[in-house]
């Protein structure tokens, strides 16, 4: 069992200025408290990601840390001029020797895609399109490649990746059906579901992954994600979570209800203590937590657990406290049971 960290990066009460050291300095703490990897969102014109180029900010995280994978959760490729990403990644692979993780989508927002120009009905074909070059242009000197969106003839490719043949590939998923691919492609996953349907989700991962690499392939990160809040008290962290969750879905949903519409692939309830119900939102004492999530895991299948520990309008030292107690309380126990 291994850990890791989603950040959608969205925004509070903070200046700017101060929000991006303050997370910065949370990341260092991922990194000394041993976590895998730093998992971040990418969202345009909506106060749910400060990060709109995660490049940008994952460079800061590429000087800043030591151990600590890192990479965006996803990159939306119809965005993205595919020759000018491929060279982002280069470099964000060579800056941190080798620590890039590499996730990729579409991207779940029509509105966001839309507001940069490119028409939402043609977001999967373009997606899979990009995806096919840019992992061809990290595996060779020279780019040629004939598609509907994108053509090159003999484009020199002067950067490369570290890791070979490409950074590790990473994906959400919701969706059961969705895990052949992802299974015959060795793709890791993270998946912010409920137990039961992480469940699905994984045991249909391994049987694909298994008919495809044989039984004695290592499998890629089977990542179940949660908000979570600890605090010294279950009543203390309750209102924490209530309170930063409120904050968390009004800029999930924003530029949603703008447009007088729902988020069509990504559901979650108006208040925390229905997403806690859910079991997706876990908050409460260090013991209750730790119950909770060696129930979860052992349901889901999972052997990689994403952390959400800043969301909404969490203070900097209401986050930290709550990782503190994570690593000090829980983290062993779960990364024990998980050996047994």
């Amino acid at each position: 069992m291994e850990f890791g960290i989603f950040d959608h990066l969205d925004r509070n009460d903070r200046p700017l200025t101060a929000f991006y050291e303050e997370r910065l300095k949370l990341i260092e703490l991922y990194d000394r408290m041993g976590f895998h990897g730093y998992h971040l969102a990418e969202h345009h014109s909506t106060p749910l990601g400060m990060a709109p180029s995660p490049s940008v900010f994952l460079s800061a995280v590429a000087q800043r840390t030591r151990r600590l994978r890192f990479g965006p959760l996803i990159y939306i490729l119809p965005l993205y001029h595919p020759l000018r990403l491929v060279e982002e990644i280069c470099m964000l692979d060579q800056m941190s020797g080798g620590r890039l993780m590499l996730g990729v989508g579409r991207g779940i927002s029509p509105y966001e895609v839309a507001y940069y120009g490119v028409d939402p009905a043609e977001t999967q074909a373009r997606y899979v399109e990009a995806l096919e070059l840019i992992l061809s242009a990290l595996r060779s000197p020279t780019l040629d490649f004939e598609g509907k969106f994108y053509r090159f003839k003999d484009v020199p490719m002067e950067l490369a990746p570290v890791q070979k043949p490409h950074p590790p590939l990473w994906y959400g998923v919701i969706n059961p059906d969705a895990t052949p691919w992802l299974a015959k492609q060795r793709i890791n996953i993270v998946s912010h579901t409920p137990a039961p349907l992480m469940g699905t989700i994984t045991a249909r991962y391994v049987s694909e992954f298994r008919a495809a690499h044989g039984r004695d392939a290592a499998l890629p990160k089977l990542g179940l994600g949660r908000h979570i809040v600890i605090a010294d008290s279950t009543s203390e962290a309750l209102a924490l979570a209530r309170r930063a969750y409120a904050r968390w879905y009004h800029s999930f949903t924003v530029l949603w209800k703008k447009h007088s519409s729902k988020p069509v692939s990504a559901s979650y309830p108006e208040n925390f203590d229905t997403l806690r119900e859910m079991g997706v939102g876990i908050a409460g004492s260090p013991a209750e937590v730790r119950d909770t999530l060696l129930r979860q895991l052992s349901e889901s299948g999972a052997n990689y657990f994403v952390c959400r520990f800043a969301f909404g309008d969490l203070t900097f030292d209401e986050a930290r406290h709550s990782l503190m107690l994570f690593t000090d309380q829980i983290m062993p126990t779960l990364a024990a049971q998980a050996a047994e």
